[in-house]
């Protein structure tokens, strides 16, 4: 069995897309998936890319991915990677393709002098939480992830004022 990983490229964009649907259907959320898979396209592959796609491949078979974007410490002073997914098909679990996924990102940070690596995990997900803790991950209690989407999102965006100074 041989293991690797490589960039996703245009032509990958159906696998990904598929990819992101398995691993909304693990995590119960298959209801929350609305992506247009041509906007996804232009997201993830056009002028201006907003996150990086990883895939795994297992004998030459994508098997899983890892989508990926930089954010910034401002205490490090440095930028960081943010996983935003992670998922290895169901029949591949337990062949190292999520290790390989993760520490290809890990490596990826190093040689982008990034200041860290990380990721947010259901809090249900116990297969991930003993794995992630594995292989030394710290969970961020004194954190709470925060969300404006939807309406809000709009509500909020239209009352920004700016001044033309």
């Amino acid at each position: 069995m041989s293991l690797s990983i490589r960039p996703a490229t245009a032509a990958d964009l159906p696998l990904v897309a598929a990819l992101i649907r398995g691993l909304a259907e693990y995590e119960k959320l298959a209801h929350e998936v609305r992506f247009d898979e041509t906007v996804l396209g232009e997201k993830l592959f056009g002028p201006r890319p907003y996150a990086e796609v990883a895939i795994g491949e297992i004998d030459g078979e994508a098997q899983g991915f890892a989508l990926f974007f930089h954010n910034f410490s401002t205490f490090e002073g440095k930028p960081g990677i943010y996983l935003e997914d992670l998922f290895v098909r169901p029949e591949a679990r337990g062949s190292g393709l999520g290790k390989a996924l993760l520490a290809h990102l890990a490596a990826l940070a190093v040689e982008r002098d990034c200041a860290r690596l990380e990721w947010s995990v259901l809090d249900w997900n116990e297969p991930a939480i003993g794995f992630y803790r594995k292989l030394g991950a710290n969970f961020m209690d004194e954190w709470t992830v925060m969300r404006v989407d939807g309406s809000a999102l709009q509500q909020l965006g239209a009352s920004a004022r700016f001044s033309a100074d």
